[in-house]
């Protein structure tokens, strides 16, 4: 491991060591930093897809507002991810394995009302990322190779935490299992495995999408994991920031 990534992790891993000395959490502190953090990750994950909808016009629209000059699709497109947030939190409180049915269900919330044909449903088709150097396998072997990603997920667990959330979202991105929503998907993935144990949500944020799309293609083709592993730590790191400055002077 590159040595600046192993001192990244390890001021992750001390961020969150303070964090977790201060729990349990004010109630109403966490609820406000769960609002925050909820809103920063929809409003980013949609914004890198294209999503023209502002950080103050997801917010209203989260409030059941509509905005004038949107269309349906960028409404849907918010109002859906936040309920795709809160069913994930509902499977990390229930302790629940990631498996295929897991990761249909966050899709298919991804899409409602959207494509419900295609959500939650494996592409039946063959498809190119568009700037992405490495080709999605063909749909007659999606079965296998998401049944492969969950084997692999199932034994990967001698990896740090963000290490295998990492890892978790860019190969569930080379598999590009639907026709649609894989990269907000991919990054619900990710906060998944990172809530698991504890850690706020990472928040890749719209202004990083180049350098992210550029791990992201490198590891898909190269399965060099360092870069985008630096990337995902670096947005722990910013939401342990938050959470440790909110808290105050006893973090």
């Amino acid at each position: 491991m590159d040595a600046s990534l192993k001192i990244l992790l390890d001021a992750v891993d001390a961020d969150k060591a303070k964090l977790d000395a201060l729990r349990p959490l004010p109630p109403h502190t966490l609820a406000s930093l769960r609002e925050k953090l909820t809103l920063e990750w929809t409003y980013h994950s949609n914004a890198i897809e294209g999503n023209t909808l502002t950080l103050r016009e997801t917010k209203v629209v989260l409030e059941g507002i509509t905005v004038g000059g949107k269309t349906l699709r960028e409404h849907f497109e918010a109002v859906n991810h936040r309920d795709a947030i809160l069913y994930v939190e509902e499977i990390v409180a229930k302790q629940e394995s990631l498996t295929d049915w897991q990761i249909r269900n966050i899709h298919g919330l991804v899409l409602k009302g959207i494509d419900d044909a295609e959500a939650g449903r494996y592409r039946q088709e063959n498809v190119v990322i568009s700037g992405a150097s490495a080709v999605p396998p063909d749909f007659l072997h999606l079965p296998a190779e998401m049944a492969a990603l969950v084997a692999w997920y199932e034994q990967a667990g001698a990896m740090r935490p963000v290490e295998r959330a990492a890892q978790l979202h860019t190969r569930f991105v080379k598999i590009h299992p639907f026709i649609d929503g894989n990269g907000r998907t991919a990054r619900l993935l990710l906060n998944f495995e990172l809530m698991k144990f504890g850690y706020p949500p990472a928040v890749i944020r719209k202004e990083d999408r180049l350098a992210y799309y550029d791990a992201l293609d490198e590891a898909c083709v190269s399965g060099n994991f360092e870069n985008i592993t630096h990337l995902v730590a670096e947005a722990v790191k910013r939401s342990l920031d938050t959470y440790l400055q909110v808290l105050g002077p006893r973090g």
